[in-house]
């Protein structure tokens, strides 16, 4: 089969699969600003266009989605540096460190054929991006906000690498565990009301077209602040909480993320004023989730409907649930 072939048959793959997955609810999102054409060629969230020759052999990762992604892909020798703060998977602890708050000449001196960046660097650090460029050192920015993003960014990274039909691999096997976490959920007829807190003191929670509410709804939740609307064309939307409250006898779970963009604990959210109007708080139903299973474009995305499918419903996420999660999540 002719690499013509593979493309025109995936591409129909993922028409008929982003089909299936909206159709559960979630709102349909606009046309992903990345794209990835034919064999060669790529266009990143700055409108940068890149026609790949050749794969690259030393990747500087400027985010931790893109290092733990090209990981799993099997790229440990081709990377050679990565962000601040980054320890999943424990490969990266071992590669050397850059951010991009550093002069330019760490970068020069590290010689990477790639800087993989998001659109926040692109953004906040133009100076950077502009003198890697003007040495012969190819930028891209990417950063998927939902799931049908998300399979082209690993497309992306896949073609970038030599590595396509291996991200070709992660998007059906993704997309085989979603498939199979949808069916302990499917024939409930009562399901559990969920708000999902994106930032406490902003009272955020995500869009409806989130990586993070899919999680929910994969898990068989119902999100609640389904009518959300996004900040700046992000996956995050004010809430406020006065709607939060009006909510409140409705909600029957309180999820909130955990880490870098939130530091809730259960006494903040349980001791906010008002919030003991809410079933959930009420009930003590409040549970905190790491952020990089819920918010990340990675294969951890699994293991967010893996926990929110233990917190909503214990029973039907056992061990099959398990077992789901581990053939789909390279630990």
């Amino acid at each position: 089969m002719t690499n013509k072939q593979i493309n025109t048959i995936f591409s129909l793959t993922l028409a008929v699969t982003f089909a299936l997955i909206y159709s559960a609810g979630i709102n349909d999102c606009a046309a992903a600003a990345m794209q990835i054409e034919g064999d060669s060629m790529v266009v990143d969230q700055a409108g940068r266009t890149l026609i790949v020759d050749r794969p690259f052999g030393r990747i500087i990762s400027l985010y931790g989605a893109h290092t733990e992604n090209l990981f799993n892909l099997g790229l440990d020798g081709e990377i050679i540096g990565v962000s601040r703060h980054e320890t999943y998977p424990p490969q990266a602890l071992k590669k050397s460190v850059f951010s991009y708050r550093e002069d330019p000449e760490k970068f020069l001196a590290a010689r990477p054929d790639l800087v993989i960046i998001r659109p926040m660097i692109d953004r906040g650090y133009p100076q950077l991006v502009s003198r890697l460029e003007k040495n012969g050192i190819t930028v891209i920015s990417l950063q998927p906000q939902n799931v049908a993003d998300m399979f082209i960014y690993w497309q992306i990274l896949g073609l970038l690498s030599g590595k396509r039909q291996q991200a070709i691999k992660m998007v059906s096997q993704f997309e085989a565990a979603v498939s199979d976490f949808k069916m302990l959920t499917d024939a409930k007829t009562i399901r559990k009301r969920v708000y999902f807190e994106a930032i406490h003191s902003k009272m955020k929670t995500f869009t409806p077209d989130s990586m993070a509410v899919f999680a929910l709804e994969t898990a068989g939740g119902i999100n609640v602040a389904s009518d959300a609307k996004a900040v700046r064309n992000t996956n995050i939307a004010y809430y406020g909480k006065e709607r939060i409250l009006s909510h409140g006898r409705e909600i029957d779970v309180y999820l909130a993320q955990s880490g870098v963009m939130n530091q809730p604990s259960l006494e903040l959210i349980l001791n906010e004023p008002g919030y003991k109007t809410i079933k959930a708080v009420a009930d003590g139903e409040i549970y905190l989730i790491d952020e990089q299973i819920v918010s990340r474009p990675t294969m951890r995305l699994l293991d967010g409907i893996y926990n929110i499918g233990k917190i909503l419903y214990p029973v039907d996420f056992s061990d099959k649930a398990l077992n789901i999660r581990s053939k789909g999540v390279n630990h």
